[in-house]
């Protein structure tokens, strides 16, 4: 009787859903706060909705640009790092040979094999210095090669994710002339969103769903209430 195959699934693209998830997690957090703000302290202003859209579309703007100059310098100063202890590698290697290969076998005997079962293969990996520096890479500094365009395409994921969150809670705003309406119909849209986010989240990364959706309800609930509040008893 043949066999059913075992296919692991397993979720590889850890990176680019990291980058959606600051981005969008921000865009739809920190408009949706100044929105809020605004809309509580200029809400007898007859021109308060068009207020609330300018600033909320100037912090976007900005907001984006920002996140994603922060994506790229992080993943930038990723693959420098990654460069700079590489090439430290390989002069170990040729400098401090002995030492370099009694850390080979030091990480087989923490996984338990004994000096007669690792010597072959301490032997097999530090006989091609590419390879050997791509094991110590890997095994003794936890370092991966990193993407050589990913500071590019990192940047736009971030700065695309906070658009398009950014534009959820500030789309009543602009669809709707009187601030109150568009403060309610921002906040249904936008805790909606947040939760459905939240809950995308979640299966993507292996967390309860519904965990993940009520911790971006209550983190984005929180921050547009807190700076209503604030608008509020300040004007």
């Amino acid at each position: 009787m043949p066999a059913t195959p075992h296919i692991e699934q397993h979720f590889t693209a850890t990176a680019s859903v990291r980058d959606v998830v600051i981005g969008m997690s921000d865009g739809l957090t920190v408009p949706f706060a100044l929105a809020a703000g605004i809309s509580g302290a200029l809400a007898s202003n007859p021109h308060a909705s068009a207020l609330v859209v300018t600033a909320g579309l100037a912090e976007i703007a900005a907001g984006s640009i920002a996140m994603g100059l922060g994506g790229y310098l992080a993943a930038k100063t990723d693959l420098e790092h990654y460069v700079s202890e590489r090439e430290r590698e390989i002069r170990e290697t040729v400098e401090v040979r002995d030492v370099e290969i009694e850390e080979v076998a030091q990480v087989f005997r923490d996984y338990g094999l004994s000096e007669t079962e690792m010597a072959p293969v301490v032997k097999a990996i530090t006989g091609d210095q590419n390879r050997w520096v791509d094991f110590m890479m890997r095994f003794e500094l936890g370092l991966e090669e990193p993407q050589p365009k990913r500071a590019r395409s990192s940047a736009l994921t971030i700065a695309m994710s906070y658009i398009v969150g950014g534009m959820i809670p500030l789309a009543p705003y602009m669809l709707l002339s009187n601030v109150r309406a568009g403060l309610w119909w921002s906040i249904g849209v936008t805790l909606l969103a947040l939760a459905v986010f939240g809950w995308v989240k979640g299966r993507f990364t292996g967390i309860n769903p519904f965990k993940g959706g009520m911790q971006t309800v209550v983190t984005g609930g929180l921050a547009a209430g807190a700076a209503f509040l604030i608008a509020k008893l300040i004007s």
